[in-house]
């Protein structure tokens, strides 16, 4: 069925009795102009033919009136975002002052960055993006120099890898020599990557390439004349062997397929690394994402044939794994919700393991070994706490950062003395220490000079009461002084999902939005890991909703104590956190002024058949099951679209290059929005044909992305 522009709109609420989910037509003559804030007119936005396609959800029909949106190759679908990149183009440039603030986050974002660097044979592996490139190349320093970059020697520079700058590239591994460099190849912001290794002696690649793909791990095997590697596929995890001056495709697989009796599928991801000491081949399997469960097998790599041996299996648990010569350490929630620290062996029942750090009131958030010390970081109310142990689990000491917010343990290899962490707040930029283990004492790395000032700014923390009585935190920074009268511009965001805690760390934007004035702020909503994993159940599955309650609660808490207004409130988030802006927009469009939504979720309904969705069933389920229906058509963004509700401003932001949520949620959800506003705020897609979900994009091309989510927010909260 076809009909001309809106003269039938999507999907309203469920339809009392009909058990359908209705394409109904406008209640109203749709505006034929769309006024911005500040003066910006527009047309009508572009045409998206309506063509409904029905469902049956166990006698639940759902009607879904642009499925055509979601084939990303047609004609109809490419020429459709060309209107909206143009139709989107026509409001920004009508917005005075975007090159000025693309001028101030060029300044904010074009400095000097450096990644924590990996020590090898006295040597420092580290990238680094000078101020006035696009890309952050791999280079290496000979012996310890401090800050002192004239020792910076370039080993693969990224600039020379494309014209349009629009390709990245990573470490994977280094070996012991500091002779062999193995590194990764990816285009935009693409998943997937190729792999290649240098020879640092003679400055020239081997002719080994693994090609692109999705990988899970890759490690040189122990006297570096081979590759471990795990690669997915949507059949499948698969661990490889690559010897060098063989071809790709006669690699033999090492672990894959059925293991233990089980078939392991899509949903079984596989990882793979060398230990440290280079005796054992570690294989682990997470079950989900996040895993709901993950398993570890040991094999011996002094011992040719050998098979491997269970460290952890069939634990339902989160784990992580460190080795420290022939000793394995596990961080996990198993029996400790709060997260311990425990030594295991293998072929071992967890009835055996012994506990090296006990659980205790705040969650453990992460762990290293340097130096034959033992880092531990907890999360208390959000604020990393880092205490330092002996390897038998004695307190000597605690490593002292800076100031409130956000530090990492001490990264390194356990026979190295010497390690590097981070620290960084929403106010201060990030910095990278150099940690000497036999003496404790920090020297500074890598500080970028960023002209921000943070001493004219502060961070606070409030705590807010949820719909269901939850005691949920929450920060707030501006600059000191900023008075509460409701008239100020306010920006939020949120995650809320995946066992991921948001934490207290810099972000160029929102350092922008405080420089103009703005207040900032970050709800610690439940699904992340701040309070462990139960904080995380308490918005899985059925629980979902818990999770826009507290994004609601937040909200209204901000505006109640006159940090804002609902015209002058702007929220923005990605990927899981798009699914968080949809939610906003459609359960309560009232609070807030402009919703900048990226790479987001919103098809709820739909999501799993697409890219990577069905990792993420055991996070949100599945609409095919009758169960899991019943809660995710409640809160499927595109299906609790309602017709003649007016929205606030909006901006879709996705591109072609995400390979992990399909764009089709962005495309879709614009249609409908577009066609279904009561009200004349732009509803936008900014579609990128360069950008995905992933890092990877240019400098120039970030800067731009940043400088049009900036304007359309701002601009959109200006109030009248």
């Amino acid at each position: 069925m076809q009909a001309g522009r809106r003269s039938l709109l999507a999907l309203a609420t469920f339809a009392l009795g009909s058990l359908m989910l209705k394409a109904q037509p406008p209640a109203a003559d749709p505006p034929t102009t769309i006024h911005g804030a500040n003066g910006i007119t527009l047309p009508a936005p572009p045409v998206a033919v309506i063509n409904v396609v029905t469902d049956d959800y166990a006698g639940t029909k759902i009607e879904d009136p642009y499925r055509w949106l979601e084939d990303a190759k047609s004609p109809a679908t490419h020429a459709w975002i060309g209107e909206e990149n143009a139709y989107t183009q026509q409001y920004l440039s009508q917005i005075s002052t975007r090159p000025q603030i693309a001028t101030q986050l060029t300044a904010l974002m074009r400095v000097d960055q450096y990644s924590m660097p990996t020590l090898r044979a006295g040597k420092y592996f580290f990238k680094k993006r000078l101020a006035d490139e696009n890309q952050g190349s791999i280079y290496m320093r000979n012996g310890w120099h401090g800050q002192d970059s004239s020792h910076d020697q370039i080993l693969i520079d990224a600039s020379k890898l494309s014209a349009d700058q629009n390709t990245s590239v990573n470490m994977v591994d280094i070996s012991d020599d500091g002779n062999l460099l193995v590194y990764e190849i990816r285009e935009g912001g693409a998943d997937e990557g190729s792999v290649h290794i240098r020879d640092l002696k003679t400055g020239q690649d081997l002719p080994d390439v693994l090609p692109s793909a999705r990988y899970s791990g890759i490690s040189l095997n122990p006297d570096s004349t081979g590759l471990y590697y795990a690669k997915f596929t949507h059949q499948g995890t698969n661990v490889w062997f690559h010897k060098f001056a063989t071809p790709v495709d006669g690699d033999p697989k090492i672990f894959g397929g059925e293991y233990r009796g089980k078939q392991l599928g899509e949903l079984d991801l596989v990882g793979v690394r060398v230990t440290d000491n280079h005796h054992s081949l570690i294989v682990n399997i997470a079950h989900g994402v996040p895993a709901t469960s993950e398993d570890y097998l040991v094999k011996d790599l002094r011992k040719p044939g050998s098979d491997f041996q269970t460290l952890v299996y069939n634990v339902e648990a989160h784990v992580r794994l460190i080795d420290s010569g022939d000793r394995f350490f596990l961080m996990t929630d198993y029996q400790a919700p709060n997260t311990r620290i425990v030594e295991a062996t293998p072929g071992a029942e967890p009835s055996s393991w012994k506990t090296i750090v006990p659980e205790g009131k705040d969650v453990i958030s992460s762990y290293s070994i340097v130096g034959g010390k033992l880092f531990v970081s907890r999360l208390h109310d959000v604020k990393t706490e880092t205490t330092i142990y002996t390897l038998d689990g004695k307190q000597i000491g605690t490593l002292d950062y800076p100031g409130i917010g956000t530090g990492s343990v001490v990264y390194g290899r356990p026979a190295q003395t010497e390690g590097f962490y981070t620290f960084d707040s929403f106010i201060v930029p990030p910095t990278i220490y150099r940690y000497d283990t036999k003496t404790g004492r920090s020297d500074v790395f890598a500080a970028p000079r960023v002209p921000f000032d943070s001493s004219q700014y502060e961070v606070s923390q409030v705590f807010y009461t949820s719909k269901d009585g939850t005691r949920v935190p929450m920060f707030i920074a501006g600059k000191k002084g900023l008075p509460r009268d409701g008239t100020a511009r306010l920006l939020m965001t949120g995650y809320g999902g995946f066992d991921l805690p948001m934490l207290s760390e810099w972000n160029p934007e929102y350092a922008w939005w405080m420089e103009q004035g703005g207040f900032f702020a970050l709800p610690n909503l439940r699904g992340g890991n701040e309070y462990g994993e139960a904080w995380h159940k308490a918005a899985m599955f059925e629980n979902k909703q818990n999770v826009f309650d507290d994004f609601t609660a937040a909200a209204e808490y901000l505006i109640s104590n006159r940090y804002t207004s609902p015209e002058h409130f702007a929220i923005r988030g990605r990927s899981n956190g798009g699914l968080l802006m949809g939610a906003a927009m459609t359960q309560r469009p009232d609070l807030f002024g402009a919703i900048w939504c990226g790479y987001p979720l919103l098809d709820m309904l739909r999501y799993h058949r697409f890219e990577f969705g069905r990792l993420w069933t055991t996070e949100y389920g599945n609409a095919e099951n009758p169960k899991d229906f019943a809660y995710i058509v409640k809160y499927s963004p595109y299906q609790n679209v309602k017709n003649g509700t007016k929205y606030p401003a909006i901006m879709f932001f996705t591109g072609d290059n995400d390979t992990r949520v399909d764009p089709m949620n962005a495309r879709k959800m614009t249609a409908l929005m577009q066609a279904s506003t009561g009200g004349d705020r732009p509803i936008l897609l900014h579609y990128s044909i360069k950008g995905g979900h992933s890092a990877g994009v240019s400098m120039t091309q970030l800067v731009d992305d940043y400088a049009d989510e900036m304007a359309f927010l701002w601009n959109e909260t200006g109030g009248k």
